[in-house]
């Protein structure tokens, strides 16, 4: 019997473990750098600063980046970002005091305009590797891997720093992406988008631009949902360190427990979407996703009413990083099936200009905390945008495209060997 788990085709195994290095990568990078940045500020502004750094990208490059992805080889623009970022972190090799700060926040910005490209090449290939039907598992594999990289790239950021200095994180993320670059490109040669016949003109159209993908009226539901839960997001990264230390009365080990602990949640999730259920519809994984995510965050927010002992925190944040994962895998199978291939590189680039400006929003709102609206209704707000969220994904998102092949491809060029 045919494996239905995305893992069984070869070409998808090999992205996946590149994924896995270089998200490795990523998270050693994202750990150990802003703990650099405080080290030579003493500031949180200055630690604030390499944070907003790394959403600029995504906004101002969003309509490159749509370009780039529909006109080109998206394999190759994955190897030419995965090469770019380990040469971009040699400057970190100077970073010593406090006058080579614009060096790091340099590095931070064009890591974070690389990613720009990368993520929109990654999701717009991956429908070319896999067939409809393993779409959902793909994603989730994919989910599963950004965790892995979490799990071990967070810690390990940590520890080289402490035993070693800047110059080793330099040297083994560059390697990372190194490797990432090799695995890349061995998987097989797919048509540019640009080069993608479409049935219904007779015709080679060319590549979207970012305006595009706004257009199109199956995927205004997606983009809804990718704000709304955004701006959540967003306002989650300001409240939690307040909501840890204040309602919770946690202290800084509590703080990084929990954040730590959502890996667990996401891990099982990646586990089982990827390997073990099957035909599961992308638009009720969204929905059914953003009400566990609300329900799971208003549980928690109001939980210190009845307690403030850490343990069933615990394992409400480790619960909470499953439905971010099916979130994610639900809402990129949605994407990747309502679009045709010289539209993808144009949606994929719309999603990171989306996602971050509802980040941003987020965190404006959540700064409102230190005003008279106060903590606790924000996080009842930041609860309730989820499940308005999951409304309009059971609403508005298209529902699953049944026996359509992806990307041109019969359905026996993905099948595993």
């Amino acid at each position: 019997m045919t494996s239905r788990s995305a893992f069984a085709i070869p070409a998808f195994r090999r992205l996946w473990t590149a994924g896995l290095i270089s998200d490795t990568g990523d998270w050693l990078l994202f750990i150990a750098l802003p703990l650099v940045v405080f080290q030579l500020t003493g500031s949180a502004l200055g630690t604030s600063i390499a944070f907003l750094l790394e959403l600029i990208p995504a906004v101002a490059l969003a309509p490159l980046a749509a370009r780039l992805v529909g006109r080109f080889d998206r394999r190759w623009i994955m190897v030419a970002v995965n090469v770019g970022q380990a040469l971009a972190l040699l400057p970190l090799l100077w970073v010593d005091e406090l006058g080579d700060l614009p060096l790091a926040y340099a590095v931070i910005f064009v890591h974070a305009s690389l990613s720009t490209l990368f993520e929109p090449a990654k999701n717009t290939l991956l429908p070319e590797l896999v067939d409809t039907g393993r779409l959902v598992s793909a994603n989730a594999l994919i989910g599963l891997n950004q965790n892995l990289g979490r799990l071990v790239g967070g810690p390990l950021g940590g520890v080289l720093l402490a035993v070693g200095d800047l110059g080793l994180i330099v040297a083994v993320d560059a390697l990372t992406y190194v490797v990432s670059a090799v695995l890349i490109a061995t998987l097989p040669a797919v048509a540019a988008p640009a080069e993608t016949h479409s049935p219904e003109e007779g015709a080679a159209p060319r590549p979207a631009g970012l305006l595009t993908a706004f257009r199109l009226p199956r995927l205004r539901g997606a983009f809804a949902v990718i704000f709304v839960s955004s701006v959540a997001q967003g306002m989650f990264l300001v409240l939690f360190v307040l909501f840890a230390l204040g309602p919770l009365r946690g202290s800084d080990a509590d703080v990084g427990l929990l954040r730590g602990i959502q890996a667990i949640g996401a891990v099982v999730a990646g586990v089982v979407l990827g390997f073990l259920v099957r035909g599961s519809s992308p638009r009720a994984l969204t929905a059914l996703s953003l009400f566990a995510f609300g329900a799971l965050s208003l549980v928690t927010w109001n939980l210190p009413a009845l307690t403030t002992d850490i343990w069933p925190y615990v394992v409400l944040f480790a619960a909470v990083g499953a439905p971010g994962v099916i979130m994610i895998a639900g809402l990129m199978s949605v994407l990747q099936e309502h679009s045709a291939p010289w539209q993808r590189g144009a949606v994929f680039a719309a999603v990171g200009l989306v996602s971050a400006l509802g980040q941003a929003a987020g965190i404006l709102l959540g700064a409102l905390s230190d005003g008279p609206i106060g903590l606790l209704p924000l996080l009842e707000l930041q609860g309730c945008l989820y499940l308005l969220s999951g409304v309009i994904a059971l609403l508005w998102l298209p529902r699953a495209r049944r026996g359509r092949k992806m990307g041109g491809q019969p359905a026996t060029a993905t099948h595993a060997c």
